[in-house]
């Protein structure tokens, strides 16, 4: 320290400054929240928030995009902060009375070692048998927020009583997809190591199988995807009545209208309206419910009214939920639709070169299709994954991207939920997604717990369909407000999108015979 001070005074900046207060000193730049190809469009840091924060009162550098000479214009939203989940909490997993070799598995087999603020407040909730919704950003450590505290329950109930039913979870554990179930189900197990808890993970492609030539045996902790798990439950190859407690994770996707039937249906057989510490007898049990999401639809309440009181749900909620992730760099490039595969290839050959991971998504499997067989054609290794293509094939394509076989994924919105991607450091939005609920869980795939390198997203805007939510996300950055319209519910959206188009084309007909 003293050396470098020394060093300091001995300098050239210092003499002709310090010694002549007269001389100007330079003035130290300014911090960059947003940079454009339009310099008149910039802004800093310094320059504070804008009073009237309303869309459409301030100037955009996106507003002109509707015009086609725009193409080649570009904004950048530059990390100016850290998340706050970055930050460990103060209190450790031993001063919360966690059982040591739970403690033990979190640090040797999951590199974990303090809690952080969303833990720890999802930890307390769970503790006390509170239903409970975690809403916080993507990346944060949701899965250990609500399964640390499942697993340390379980371990005090195997001290009252043991169950040797078969096929009898004590926690069942859903989610929208196989990719998530499986992840979950490896951070469980290894969770458990050592702990005389059995951890059993189901899927899709395997389910007629199952039916036909059933599995039993010892199950604490059952996760699996919602297909699976529906139809296993109600041939009765796995039973509910032990069920203490109910995850649903991604609950944004789950409450879409593609999953909100089956859901309400398996949730009616859970008795979550009774206290789930209830133990007067086996028949008394009830159950918790958990909800884990980094965007929450607006319909959720109207849903869950059916089986439970929403009143009773304690919410653990994060100040960065529905926010830009402040830790990212964010490119928006607009561009024709020609020239996106030069440019993406470019991209990506740079980032190989660093041995930077890179992800790309498209908004159909077509298009995610088309990427893959582009990149191999240009002697870049890329897995591809999408939801219409086989069972057999889709498996195990994203282990490959995230063992390190391959450096670049190519993929639709299956891999945006929940996945946890440490090894990404690039996401490219080959496609700009028109929902903005999907724009935060694909940018969320970078920037996570546990990614300590800087991380980047270049998004490619070459249709005026997609204008709308790049100026909203443009106007939110300069703004520092929430994301607005964060409806999950993306098939709703559609459909009443469909509707409203299908009464106007009525009412235009309508009118067309009165004239």
């Amino acid at each position: 320290m003293f050396r470098n001070l020394s060093k300091v005074l001995q300098s050239s900046y210092f003499r002709t400054y310090a010694s002549n207060p007269s001389v100007k000193q330079p003035v130290s730049p300014k911090t960059p929240l947003i940079t454009c190809k339009v310099s008149k469009f910039n802004q800093y840091v310094e320059s504070g928030i804008p009073k009237d924060t309303k869309f459409g009162t301030i100037p955009l550098a996106s507003s002109g995009w509707q015009h086609y000479k725009s193409k080649g214009d570009k904004f950048t939203i530059h990390p100016i902060a850290s998340l706050p989940h970055d930050e460990p909490a103060d209190t450790s997993f031993a001063d919360i009375q966690l059982d040591e070799q739970i403690v033990k598995n979190l640090k040797l087999r999951l590199d974990v070692t303090n809690p952080n603020s969303i833990q720890l407040n999802a930890f307390a909730s769970v503790i006390r048998n509170d239903h409970t919704l975690i809403a916080a950003e993507t990346g944060c450590g949701k899965t250990l927020a609500y399964l640390i505290p499942i697993v340390q329950k379980i371990l005090s109930l195997k001290e009252k009583q043991t169950n040797d039913d078969m096929n009898t979870p004590t926690a069942l554990i859903l989610t929208p997809g196989r990719e998530l179930a499986s992840q979950i189900g490896i951070v469980a197990e290894k969770l458990c190591t050592n702990l005389n808890i059995n951890v059993k993970t189901i899927i899709g492609g395997k389910t007629k199988r199952l039916m036909m030539d059933p599995e039993f045996g010892q199950v604490d902790i059952l996760v699996g995807s919602m297909g699976a798990v529906s139809k296993l439950v109600t041939t009765g190859i796995y039973r509910m009545q032990c069920v203490r407690h109910v995850v649903v994770d991604e609950a944004d996707t789950m409450f879409d209208d593609t999953f909100s039937d089956k859901l309400v249906h398996l949730m009616k057989r859970f008795p979550l309206h009774r206290n789930h510490i209830q133990e007067i007898d086996k028949n008394l049990i009830g159950t918790q419910l958990i909800l884990a999401s980094a965007t929450m639809p607006t319909n959720t309440q109207e849903l869950l009214q059916n089986v439970i009181d929403t009143t009773t749900i304690n919410e653990v909620v994060s100040p960065s939920l529905h926010r830009l992730l402040p830790n990212v760099t964010q490119t928006f490039l607009r561009m024709s639709k020609m020239h996106r595969p030069i440019q993406m290839l470019a991209i990506v050959k740079e980032e190989l070169s660093k041995k930077r991971p890179v992800i790309i998504f498209s908004n159909k499997s077509s298009s995610c299709d088309y990427v893959s067989i582009f990149l191999n054609d240009h002697d870049i290794e890329c897995v591809n994954l999408n939801g219409d293509m086989l069972v057999q094939i889709r498996m195990g394509q994203f282990d490959k991207f995230q063992t390190g076989q391959v450096h670049v994924l190519s993929t639709t919105d299956v891999a945006s939920r929940g996945l946890d991607t440490t090894r990404a450091r690039h996401v490219i939005n080959f496609d700009f997604p028109l929902h903005i609920s999907d724009y935060i869980h694909r940018i969320g795939r970078i920037g996570r717990l546990g990614s300590h390198e800087q991380c980047e997203v270049t998004n490619f805007v070459s249709s005026h369909r997609e204008l709308s939510v790049v100026q909203r996300i443009e106007h939110a950055a300069r703004t520092a407000t929430v994301l607005p319209n964060v409806n999950a519910n993306i098939s709703n959206i559609i459909s009443n999108k469909l509707i409203k188009q299908m009464e106007t084309e009525e009412k235009r007909y309508l009118k067309s015979l009165k004239e």
